[in-house]
């Protein structure tokens, strides 16, 4: 006999099914149906959002930023203990694995399933509470892979920026937004509200940025999220914290 957990109601019956297991020994049965769009009431509002390390998301909305979780870091301890555990019991090459070995090989594998349940569910509540509170959806088209070969490889995996991405993607999508991704480059060094741009690339170090040209001083990141709000064009009066439209956003009309 088995129980079945449904993750939520199928919207149409499905033209396929998938079923697997994992490192657990849970199994899942993952369907394919076609997709039903909820349309949400409108609100008027859009937001420009830049993904970071410091903070998994720093948008133009004080409201909306996304703290870095640290739910890798939280769980450290017990994964290294784990790790530990394998080491002593690691057998020999051509032997079979000992049953503690492979106990503690189930709670390693339980563990990081918990990090990533986690890291899952934070990304798609604060996806779902930016889609409900915003009709337009300005997200930064960033991809942290050249991350993996820097110092800060292990905090950005830790923030699950992909994961979060996609997450607000699907809601979008879910929910009838307008999701637009915008190119990132030279987001840091471009001023949101007269569209002038530094020369030279800003430091990590250096958390604010200053505009050479009109004066206008913000967080580096919080400067990036509004760049990326002005690319898609869209007039920034319906943004949270937005003056009257610059240069840049004339010229991206």
């Amino acid at each position: 006999m088995l129980t079945v957990v449904w993750s939520r109601r199928l919207p149409k019956p499905p033209s396929s099914v998938r079923v697997y297991r994992d490192s657990i020994g849970h199994w899942y049965a993952s369907f394919v149906t076609t997709a039903i769009t909820e349309h949400l009431p409108e609100t008027g509002l859009m937001i420009g959002i830049d993904w970071g390390v410091k903070e998994t998301a720093t948008t133009t909305s004080d409201d909306h930023d996304l703290p870095h979780a640290q739910h890798g870091k939280k769980a450290q301890a017990k994964l290294s203990r784990y790790d530990r555990m394998m080491a002593r019991r690691r057998p020999a090459k051509g032997q079979a694995a000992s049953k503690g070995y492979r106990e503690a090989k189930k709670l390693r594998a339980k563990a990081y399933a918990k990090v990533a349940g986690q890291r899952q569910d934070t990304g798609r509540k604060w996806a779902k509470s930016v889609v409900c509170d915003h009709d337009r959806i300005a997200v930064e088209d960033f991809r942290p892979k050249f991350l993996a070969k820097t110092t800060m490889a292990k905090k950005a995996a830790d923030a699950a920026i992909s994961a979060t991405k996609r997450a607000l993607i699907e809601m979008g999508r879910k929910y009838g937004r307008d999701v637009r991704l915008v190119h990132p480059a030279h987001t840091t060094m471009e001023c949101a509200d007269c569209g002038a741009r530094t020369k030279h690339a800003l430091p990590l170090s250096e958390r604010t940025y200053t505009c050479t040209r009109c004066g206008a001083v913000r967080p580096r990141d919080k400067n990036s999220a509004f760049v990326t709000l002005v690319r898609t064009g869209w007039c920034p009066a319906g943004a949270e914290g937005v003056g009257p439209p610059g240069p840049l956003a004339r010229k991206a009309a």
